[in-house]
C-alpha cells in the first residue's frame, strides 16, 4: 500500500494547521507587550528630564563632565604617575629617596642646608 490512509492524511493536515496557527500566535502586535506604567522615583524623574535631547542645561553639563573626565584621566593621573616615578625612582639628585641617612659628626656640613655642625661643647663636670 502506498501513501497515507485518509485518517492519517486528516491527522497530518490538522497538525500542520495547528503548527501554523501556533507560529502565527507567537507574533507580537504593535501594542504588545502590555506592561503597567512604571512609577518613577525622584532621581529617575530628574534623569528622565535631564536626558531629553537638545536641552541647554544637558549640553553644558555634558561638556563640563567630558572636559573633567579628560582632564583627570588624560592629564592629572598620568602627570602624577610620571612625577612619582621621576621623584622616587629615576631622579639622580641626592636624597630623592633616602635609604640610609649618613652619620653626622661635629664639623660636618649638612648637604641640604649647607650648615656646619658645631663642635660638642666641652664641660668639666661630673663623670
Amino acid at each position: 500500500m502506498l501513501g497515507y490512509t485518509p485518517d492519517e492524511k486528516l491527522r497530518n493536515e490538522q497538525i500542520i494547521k495547528l503548527r501554523r496557527q501556533w507560529l502565527k500566535d507567537q507574533e507580537l502586535s504593535p501594542r504588545e507587550p502590555v506592561t503597567a506604567p512604571r512609577v518613577l522615583g525622584a532621581v529617575e524623574k530628574f534623569w528622565a528630564r535631564f536626558l531629553e535631547p537638545k536641552n541647554l542645561w544637558r549640553l553644558y553639563t555634558y561638556k563640563a563632565y567630558k572636559g573633567g573626565v579628560f582632564t583627570i584621566t588624560r592629564l592629572l593621573i598620568p602627570l602624577w604617575i610620571t612625577h612619582y616615578c621621576v621623584k622616587y625612582h629615576i631622579a639622580t639628585r641626592p636624597y630623592g629617596i633616602v635609604e640610609l641617612k649618613p652619620r653626622l659628626f661635629p664639623g660636618d656640613t649638612v648637604l641640604e642646608t649647607g650648615e656646619v655642625l658645631p663642635d660638642i661643647p666641652v664641660t668639666h663636670g661630673h663623670h
